[in-house]
């Protein structure tokens, strides 16, 4: 029975427009003012909003840094996660943020992989081996100005059912 549930849930999260509005519904965005803009059909970009409110300013009025990292934090594994056949391991291994000016008003962040970062995943990860890849993305002011530089490292690797024997 726990399989045809799962097997729900991953057909569920499966579509882009459910999967959105989920993660909307999610109270960690939900009461911090994160919203997920768009995720594209194939899950390559994703688009997040952090709207200002009264209850997500600090004492100078301006966004905490916890909320726009939080507003970034997930979203490189789910890509990968959607992207890649459910052989690998995909986990968050460390995130680095840079501040670079007050995030005042909406701030957004536009996440994206290409061919060239899934094809090297699965080129590194082919021996069995752990690949820890980079991704980096700015968060924005309604501007277009860097507010924020966030650089997310994940840990990837092939599940062992599906290495060879002489790994």
């Amino acid at each position: 029975m726990p399989n045809k549930a799962y097997s729900f849930y991953l057909d569920l999260m499966a579509k882009p427009s459910v999967f959105r509005r989920l993660l909307n519904l999610w109270p960690p965005f939900l009461f911090s003012g994160i919203s997920v803009e768009s995720v594209s059909d194939d899950y390559r970009q994703i688009v997040v909003k952090l709207s200002a409110r009264f209850f997500n300013r600090n004492h100078f009025g301006v966004h905490f840094g916890g909320s726009i990292y939080a507003m970034t934090d997930p979203f490189f594994v789910f890509m990968i996660l959607h992207n890649l056949d459910g052989r690998y391991f995909v986990w968050d291994k460390a995130g680095t943020i840079e501040y670079v000016k007050p995030g005042k008003g909406h701030v957004t962040a536009v996440m994206s992989i290409d061919d060239k970062d899934l094809e090297e995943i699965v080129e590194k990860c082919a021996n069995g081996e752990k690949f820890e890849p980079s991704f980096t993305t700015a968060v924005k002011d309604a501007n277009g100005e860097t507010v924020a530089r966030l650089i997310k490292t994940i840990y990837i690797k092939l599940k062992p059912k599906y290495r060879s024997e002489s790994d």
